[in-house]
């Protein structure tokens, strides 16, 4: 475990004792898309229908506008502080060339994030930039997700299924998701249909096996709950997931570490420390699998953070 223990205070509660807990580190590294760095160095985000404000201050974590239930129902797993990172830290460091990645980005930690958002979210950011990804999800939340007040500001959660289901082609479109608009809608169906038959397999005690195979399918809880690579493969049947999508979705919300999304800075990282400069991302992919094995994930987030930090280019 990460921390000493908890403490209430009137406007939150107080995280004591904090290690490997960098707000930077953590809402920079590209696993999330809902954090704000406000102008004192805080982070406001949105995460499970809540709004909640972060603030480091020495070796403590305070968290505004949360309760102690909060925390140890939602946001202790949420930011993974079960996890000892020293040891996974130690373990790749063992690694020399790995040793100043992880240096470099001591205070990463990996979130638990919902698996419906980040499908969703990780389909927009195909091709995408950064600002642009995080525009195009407040368009969706602001449009169909529930309203939040924080500080006098109205903050919208990220929609459920349900308040997207029915949801036309052409308002996902006008959200600035471009060409992503067709997949958004598609993916959408298509968990919504597996959840509605999944709720009838359960309270019908239906036994088709083609109807079981139909909603497990594209369930986003049984595809979770699947081996890794089964994992991996399940989510590319959804339109817009390929590999390096579908990675990303199960190392930031099925808890799956073996995988090991490729994107541009990866690949200059991995070019860096690794590999030679011609190598396909799928070789890559492979390479960082076999090299990391479990600790895959980890390894990624702490290659990505030092390469786009650093500007590292090939």
């Amino acid at each position: 475990m990460d921390y000493k223990n908890i403490e209430s205070f009137d406007k939150g509660i107080i995280i004591k004792k904090v290690k490997n807990f960098n707000l930077i580190h953590i809402f920079d590294c590209g696993q999330c898309f809902r954090w704000d760095r406000e102008e004192n160095g805080n982070y406001i985000g949105v995460a499970f229908e809540r709004v909640i404000e972060l603030e480091k201050r020495d070796e403590d974590v305070l968290i505004y506008n949360t309760t102690e239930e909060e925390f140890k129902n939602i946001w202790e797993e949420y930011f993974d502080l079960q996890r000892d990172y020293k040891d996974i830290k130690l373990e790749l460091s063992k690694d020399p060339l790995l040793k100043r990645a992880v240096n470099f980005g001591d205070g990463i930690r990996i979130l638990r994030q919902e698996p419906f958002e980040l499908t969703i979210s990780f389909i927009i950011s195909a091709n995408n930039r950064i600002p642009m990804i995080k525009r195009a999800i407040n368009n969706i939340s602001n449009k169909w997700g529930k309203p939040i007040e924080y500080k006098g500001k109205t903050y919208y959660a990220f929609p459920r299924i349900e308040d997207l289901q029915g949801v036309s082609l052409e308002d996902i479109g006008g959200c600035s998701v471009g060409f992503r608009a067709k997949y958004i809608k598609d993916s959408v169906d298509k968990i919504y249909n597996a959840k509605v038959l999944c709720e009838k397999i359960k309270n019908e005690g239906i036994v088709d096996e083609a109807e079981i195979e139909d909603a497990r399918k594209y369930d986003l809880h049984y595809i979770k709950s699947c081996d890794d690579d089964t994992c991996h493969l399940s989510l590319q049947n959804f339109s817009g997931i390929g590999p390096k999508v579908a990675d990303c979705i199960m190392l930031f919300s099925m808890q799956k570490y073996s995988a090991f999304p490729v994107d541009v800075w990866v690949k200059r990282a991995m070019q860096h420390f690794y590999l030679a400069p011609d190598v396909s991302l799928k070789k890559i992919r492979e390479f960082g699998k076999d090299r990391f094995n479990e600790l895959s994930g980890f390894a990624q987030q702490y290659l990505f953070y030092y390469a786009r930090e650093n500007s590292i280019k090939m």
